[in-house]
This record gives structure tokens, C-alpha cells and sequence, in this order.
């Protein structure tokens, strides 16, 4: 065992959304920072867009810690990604921001969960500016019938929407409805160095082989490196111990050599994600020192996200263009034939059916044959409806079962509401008219019970009574713990929750070194520049 007794300023566990922005204003400010990620660093290569490297295929989605789920439907294993940059270097690259109403959903969707959020949108916006041009996003938000104001223009434009795309805007727009182009995280300018976006099919579920996808491993990471960020990868958090009300040590296992090591801070930054985080707070025990100590690891959310898909006659994508770059929010806040009880609905996105290859690898044969002879004919469409935070919805811990490294086995408790159910199966009603105004014969709806969207387990407030985090994400009860991924999150939105993510560890981390950003000091032009724009 070892025991680092370096000064640093802040060690940040986890390198996603919440590690990485929390950690920029920090290390912007001179702050010796350190960052620890359980996974490695991806290899860009053109294996990378092989199909048995997409999705769970992918040797960077680990088992070696398996999370025991139970839903309404079955009880089963499944484990998550580690790399550096975490789940950043696979997702589809969709960066959208809560809108105004979001932060006040509604008595429909909060019940008797008591889940507030302790600032409104208004706070949040200088911080969706910066994580906007951070990630380099390419955006247009003039047809958003429900886009919140904004001070500055996306740093890029998006580019034109490929055939397969223009279908179904055109099929949208037929019906009265107000299709825009999904705000993407990703480079489409040959520029510093970097690789142009080649449009090319394999984006969502895959690390892009040429790094046009503006990931945090790929845009900021490197750029946190150079200005002092220290990264440990293959290092896992295993404990945290306090003393009394500080966070005294973070104990992580090497995951290559099993060494133990004890790793000192001023500040500990956790940002492991929705599932880890509270794994490791329930490890540690560090639950009985907050007042909300019962709400460690409760209220998980994760959208109630269901597939339409739409079968044509004609192959829809025969050149393979990526095309997920359409968004509908025509019935984000419900529809006049929906029952109006449901409350807020949620939003209609496309998204890039899995490729054939793919679709070989996950079924077993012929049936695997026999469906990916028909994915070249489908259009697909995703539902992400609101769901409610419900304490019975949580994660909890087996210490009779351990993984290799000696964290104790996760159980993941969840069941989506009746309304919840119904709000997302009247968006799929809606996509499915989307689809058959684009020429689609027949419709299918498949269920997506992925964690990708999962939010919520150690959420801020106000009610200390129910909320471990306060409004600046210290962990109630310890002094010099915050919490900044998406398990702070006190209610889940219609959208994808990594820019809201991303935004709430910026200022978070802005906080903690006294510089919390106002709307008008945020010094970004208003309108979207020729090339890439470093934002200190």
C-alpha cells in the first residue's frame, strides 16, 4: 500500500461530463488537480468502426464490476463504459438544454418526491454558453418552438442534413410540425489539427476512429492537460474515509496491478456517474452522515425512451450517412388529443438504426441474419419522455457479493409509472404519423432499457431533509465533498441529459473557486465565429 501525500487542490473521481467540467475552472485557475478514471484511454484507429466495437461490444463496456438490475419486465446483470473521457467517447454527441419550464416540471411529473430545483434556468445559462463552445457544438434552435433564450449563437453551424434526414423533416414538416436540427457535439471544420466530421454512419455507440467527435478525451481533456490536469487512468475508487467532517483519504485499487494507494485532497470532486457515484458514497458508508441520509441512491430516473421504427419499401440510407439530426418538440408540453393529466410529454429525436453487422453480432442465428437483411429499409425514431422521481426507484448495495477490486455488488431497483408510460407511448403515436407521412408501410416499436440517460441518485435541493447535495453540490454533512455528474440531478427533463450535466459542473466548479459566471459577464460573441474558438 501506498499513501500519496501530495498537496493537491481537488482530486476529481471519474472523467465524464461532471469530472471533466468541474475540474475546468479549477485547473483554469492555477488549482492542482487531479482526475482518476477507472478505464483507459481509447485508441483512435479505424477498428474503432467495426461493429464489434460498438455499443456493449466494445472491449471499454466492462463487466468486471457488474451492476444486478431488476425492472418490471426481468432481473438481469449489465455493466457500463470506462475509458477516459467515459461515456462521452460513445454517445451520439446530442447537447441540448433544459428548457425555462423544465426547472418547475409540474405537480404531474414531481408528485410526492419533494424534488426541486434549488436555481432555475436562468443560473444555469452562463454555464450552457460555456459547455456549448467547449464541446464546439453545431446548432440552429430558430425552429425550437420550445428553445430557452440564449446570449451567444452554437459555435458552429450545423451541417446540411443528409437524405435520410431531410425525409423525415420533410414528413414532419407536412403535418404542421417544427422540425430542427439536433445540437451536436461535433467537429465538421478541417481546423488546429483536427479532422473533419465525415458524416459517416458510425457515431452513436462508437468513439469516433478519427476524433471529429467532440468528446472530452478527444476536445478538453487534452487541453486540461496542458494547463496542469494530472489524470490517473486504470484507477479505481474504492473508498472514501472521513475525518471528522472532511473527506480524509480516496482509496483506489490499480485495476492492472491490484496496488492500493491513498490519495490526499483539499476537495474531492465526485463525478463517477448516476450509478457509481452512490455506489461508492454507500460503500464508504458516507451516507449516515447526511441528514437526507435515506435519499443516498434513491429517486433514480432514466427517460422513458422508446424506438419507432418505420419499415420502407426503398433502402432509406443507401450511401450510410449518419442521420441523427433531427428533433421534433412539437409536443414537449403535451398535445391537444393527449390527455392534458400526463403533463409535460417530451421530445421525438432521430436516431441511426444499429447497422447490420451489428444487429448479426447481438442476435443469435438465423434471426439475427433475417433482421439485419432489413435494417437497410427502416427509419427509427426515439421517444425520451419525462419520467417521475420515485423513492422506490434506487440503487442499493450487496456486501455479500464483491467484485475483484472489493466494492460490494450494486443493485439497481427501478419501475416506470403508469404516466410515465403513457406520456412516452403518445409520443411513439406521434412518431408514428411522422413515419408514415415519410412513406413507411408498417411501424414497430421497440423498448430502449439502456442506464445512458440515467439521473438523479444523490440529487441537490433545498429540503435537507431529502436532498444529500445543496445548491453548490457539497454532499450535506461533510465539508469538503461535492457531487457533480448527473446523479445530482433533482428531475430528469425530455432532453439528453449531458449538456445540463455539463453546465451544473461548470458551475459548480465556478463556485468553488469564486468566480461564478453571470449572464452578462459571459464574454462570447453573439454570433457563431469561422473556426474553432478556445474559451478559457
Amino acid at each position: 500500500m501506498t499513501s500519496d501525500v501530495r498537496p493537491y487542490d481537488a482530486i476529481v473521481v471519474g472523467s465524464g461530463f461532471g469530472g471533466v467540467m468541474a475540474a475546468y475552472p479549477l485547473v483554469m485557475a492555477g488549482q492542482r488537480v487531479l482526475m482518476i478514471e477507472r478505464g483507459e484511454w481509447v485508441e483512435r484507429r479505424l477498428e474503432n468502426w467495426d461493429p464489434v466495437n460498438a455499443h456493449e461490444l466494445s472491449r471499454h463496456f466492462s463487466r468486471e464490476s457488474t451492476y444486478w438490475v431488476k425492472d418490471a419486465r426481468w432481473a438481469r446483470t449489465t455493466g457500463s463504459f470506462h475509458c477516459v473521457g467515459g461515456p462521452s467517447v460513445y454517445y451520439g454527441g446530442v447537447a441540448l438544454r433544459m428548457r425555462e419550464r423544465d426547472f418547475d416540471p409540474g405537480s404531474e411529473i414531481l408528485g410526492d418526491s419533494h424534488a426541486a430545483w434549488p436555481f432555475g434556468y436562468a443560473e444555469l445559462a452562463p454555464y450552457y454558453d460555456r459547455a456549448e463552445w467547449l464541446l464546439g457544438v453545431a446548432g440552429d434552435d430558430r425552429d425550437d418552438p420550445t428553445a430557452p433564450p440564449r446570449d451567444c449563437a452554437y459555435p458552429q453551424a450545423p451541417t446540411p442534413l443528409t437524405p435520410p434526414s431531410q425525409r423525415v423533416a420533410d414528413a414532419a414538416r407536412s403535418l404542421g410540425l417544427h422540425p430542427f436540427p439536433l445540437p451536436l457535439a461535433i467537429n465538421y471544420r478541417e481546423a488546429s489539427g483536427r479532422a473533419a466530421c465525415t458524416r459517416c454512419a458510425t457515431c452513436d455507440g462508437f468513439a469516433c476512429a478519427i476524433g471529429a467527435k467532440n468528446d472530452l478525451a478527444t476536445n478538453v481533456i487534452p487541453r486540461l492537460m496542458e494547463a496542469g490536469l494530472e489524470v490517473r487512468a486504470n484507477t479505481v475508487a474504492v473508498q472514501l474515509t472521513v475525518s471528522g467532517r472532511l473527506i480524509q483519504a480516496v482509496c483506489c485499487v490499480d485495476r492492472s496491478t491490484g496496488a492500493v494507494s491513498h490519495l490526499n485532497a483539499s476537495r474531492v470532486i465526485l463525478a463517477a456517474g448516476t450509478l457509481a457515484t452512490p455506489h461508492l458514497l454507500l460503500a464508504s458508508g458516507l451516507d449516515r452522515y447526511s441528514p437526507a441520509s435515506d435519499s443516498v441512491g434513491r429517486y433514480l430516473m432514466r427517460h422513458c425512451n422508446l424506438l419507432t421504427m418505420g419499415a420502407f419499401r426503398d433502402r432509406t440510407n443507401p450511401s450510410r450517412l449518419f442521420h441523427k439530426q433531427v428533433a421534433i418538440h412539437d409536443f414537449y408540453f403535451g398535445a391537444q388529443d393527449v390527455d392534458p393529466r400526463l403533463g409535460k410529454l417530451g421530445a421525438i429525436q432521430q436516431i441511426t438504426p444499429p447497422g447490420p453487422g451489428y444487429v448479426r453480432r447481438i442476435f443469435p442465428r438465423p434471426i439475427g441474419a433475417l433482421l439485419a437483411a432489413g435494417v437497410p429499409y427502416i427509419l427509427a425514431l426515439m421517444s425520451i419522455a419525462e419520467d417521475e422521481p420515485r423513492a422506490g426507484n434506487r440503487v442499493t448495495i450487496d456486501h455479500g457479493q464483491r467484485d475483484r477490486f472489493g466494492l460490494p455488488l450494486l443493485k439497481i431497483h427501478h419501475r416506470y409509472t403508469r404516466r410515465d408510460v403513457a406520456a412516452s407511448r403518445a409520443l411513439v403515436s406521434k412518431s408514428k404519423g411522422i413515419l408514415r407521412a415519410a412513406g413507411a408501410w408498417a411501424t414497430a416499436v421497440h423498448d430502449l432499457r439502456s442506464f445512458s440517460h440515467a439521473v438523479g441518485t444523490v440529487r441537490m435541493g433545498l429540503d435537507e431533509a431529502t436532498s444529500p447535495l445543496d445548491e453548490t453540490g457539497r454532499f450535506r454533512g461533510l465539508d469538503n465533498l461535492f457531487v457533480a455528474d448527473g446523479s445530482s440531478l433533482p428531475t430528469s427533463a425530455g432532453v439528453n441529459p449531458s449538456l445540463t450535466i455539463a453546465a451544473n459542473a461548470l458551475r459548480i466548479g465556478s463556485l468553488l473557486v469564486g468566480q461564478p459566471l453571470a449572464r452578462a459577464r459571459v464574454s462570447l460573441p453573439l454570433h457563431a465565429p469561422s473556426a474553432p474558438v478556445h474559451v478559457p
